[in-house]
């Protein structure tokens, strides 16, 4: 297949430009942009289905050569300011992926390629960078799936996509307008939900074993009351200096680790 050129700005181009800002977008035409070495790598490995491979005009790496030579998806040569443009880099010398964007739905939990691990929800984050940071930590600790719930911003945000390093794309990932479909997915599969808050019980107390949900709040108000409710327990992280609390991604980063040391 011959590669196609675009030099000038034109529908086609607009259209990758603005699944960088547009969450609209984004999901109605389920697919983001991917940019950089790792998480454009852990896409292809982990079977995450490019659409378009963009590069632009002249010669890149060996890993960009490599990777544009053996993909079945379409490849568009761009001139070096639209790359520029869309790959976050002044010299624009990398390739940038338009990846599909799965569905969303609770019964895609059950496919996950972690079925053992916890899995994390984060309740109406209002930070790209906490999603992508706390997939990072999942990832890192066997999870086996991020939820992000309610009002909250995109896990497939440029921002979180690049705070992951890629670990977005090794993980089952959905957005649920609240909790009740996971609650009732929790309780159907015999699973726990284990909640964090500066109330709760000493974390080294709670059982983070087998089957649990572990619920991380919004960066700001914590848990939702609707979580809050369907909590079997609620875990705090003991803190001993004057801060009032922790970043939620950092939060949710100690429960796994705590979570996996548990689980030996």
């Amino acid at each position: 297949m011959a590669d196609l050129r675009i030099t000038r700005e034109n529908a086609r181009f607009q259209q990758w430009e603005a699944l960088l800002t547009n969450r609209s977008k984004r999901h109605r035409n389920r697919e983001l942009l991917v940019q950089g070495v790792r998480p454009l790598t852990r896409a292809v490995e982990e079977g995450w289905r490019v659409r378009a491979l963009l590069r632009a005009e002249g010669s890149g790496s060996s890993w960009a050569e490599d990777l544009w030579s053996s993909t079945d998806a379409e490849r568009v040569v761009l001139s070096p300011d639209l790359h520029a443009r869309l790959s976050g880099r002044e010299d624009g010398a990398e390739l940038v992926a338009v990846v599909e964007m799965p569905e969303d739905g609770v019964e895609r939990l059950a496919d996950s390629t972690r079925p053992h691990g916890p899995v994390v929800v984060l309740d109406r984050p209002t930070s790209p960078g906490n999603i992508g940071t706390l997939a990072r930590s999942a990832d890192a600790f066997g999870a086996a799936a991020l939820v992000v719930t309610g009002h909250a911003a995109d896990p497939y945000d440029p921002q979180a996509v690049r705070a992951s390093t890629g670990s977005l794309f090794a993980l089952t990932v959905l957005r649920v307008p609240g909790p009740g479909p996971v609650v009732e997915w929790a309780h159907a599969h015999g699973y726990r939900i284990v909640g964090t808050d500066e109330e709760g019980t000493t974390l080294a107390e709670v059982d983070l074993t087998g089957r649990v949900v572990l619920v991380v709040g919004n960066e700001t108000h914590g848990l939702s009351s609707g979580w809050r409710a369907a909590c079997d327990d609620v875990a705090s992280i003991p803190m001993v200096g004057s801060a009032s609390s922790l970043n939620a991604a950092v939060a949710g980063s100690i429960v796994l680790h705590h979570a996996l040391q548990q689980r030996g």
